[in-house]
């Protein structure tokens, strides 16, 4: 793997986010982590919850030199985002490779802004849900993990950018416990580059949103916690509550509560849902929302 030169194009991103955003008590207010430069004018891909709601934005370069950006674009479903240099980077761009062509065993380089990298594997693609409302339907996981693996760029054998880190895990491999990054597969853009570019978001129509935070044990949906003001929690859903059935269907496990709910009809909808509280059934009813309504949103520039 002769990659080494396209390390540089993997910058540092440091967002700072305002004190009453609806991100910022479970985000925090100042998020670090990395992006990858993809255009020669600055344009630079990252995980989209580093800049959600950003009001300030900086890059740092290899050469340490800091750079102002602007937050352009956060698209829920995939969880990339975007955002532009405010100067020159005089950084090359990576070019976007097919990661739906990418083998389990493939080697790959992750690195981040910082200039550290390691030389890892593709150990699993297979179907990610995540306890925020949200699903991908083939992930790509490597090991060994990265220590920063937040906007991290997965580097395949010829250089190409095959995806965008967004979280360390652990599975099982052998009887052991193995550190792992789950990476978003650059696939996931190519559809949604353009309207990211040209209106901040991707167009298509939103998915319903209750504003829940789900565990799956044992094939239980179990709820953790719920947004302050969210649909979920104007409803009476609380934390403990088991969630058996979206509408008129039974929930089997975490990926097919989010199917369910998804397949209800538009953001705004009524769902009835039936949960178990203690010990006791009950139905609710929740009326779902976008959730990019809840959030600041970047200016265009």
């Amino acid at each position: 793997m002769t990659i080494d030169p396209s390390l540089r194009s993997v910058v540092a991103v440091r967002a700072h986010i305002p004190d009453d955003a609806f991100t910022a008590q479970g985000l925090g207010t100042l998020r670090e982590g990395s992006g990858v430069v993809i255009r020669e004018d600055g344009l630079v891909l990252t995980i989209g919850y580093l800049i959600t709601e950003a009001e300030e934005v900086w890059l740092t370069t290899h050469d340490e030199r800091v750079i102002a950006a602007h937050a352009l674009a956060y698209d829920q479903e995939t969880g990339f985002g975007l955002v532009q240099a405010l100067q020159p980077l005089d950084l090359p761009a990576l070019e976007l490779g097919k990661s739906g062509k990418a083998k389990v065993g493939d080697p790959v380089v992750f690195a981040d802004g910082t200039g550290k990298s390691i030389r890892s594997a593709i150990v699993a693609k297979q179907e990610f849900a995540g306890y925020w409302e949200y699903l991908i339907d083939e992930a790509i996981f490597i090991a060994p993990a990265h220590p920063s693996w937040g906007g991290a760029a997965m580097i395949g054998a010829d250089g190409d950018l095959l995806g965008i880190g967004s979280l360390r895990l652990q599975m099982m491999r052998s009887g052991k416990t193995v550190e792992i990054n789950m990476v978003v597969p650059i696939d996931l853009l190519h559809p949604i580059l353009d309207d990211m570019l040209s209106k901040g978001h991707a167009e298509r129509q939103p998915r319903p949103w209750l504003g829940v935070f789900s565990a799956e044990s044992d094939g239980d949906v179990v709820v953790m916690s719920v947004s302050e003001n969210g649909p979920a929690a104007r409803a009476g859903i609380q934390r403990g509550d088991i969630i058996l059935d979206v509408r008129d269907g039974g929930v089997e496990g975490l990926a097919d509560f989010y199917r369910k709910l998804w397949e209800t009809g538009p953001a705004g909808s009524e769902v009835p849902m039936r949960i178990v509280r203690d010990g006791r059934e009950s139905w609710l009813r929740v009326k779902t929302a976008d959730r990019n309504n809840f959030l600041k949103r970047p200016m265009m520039q």
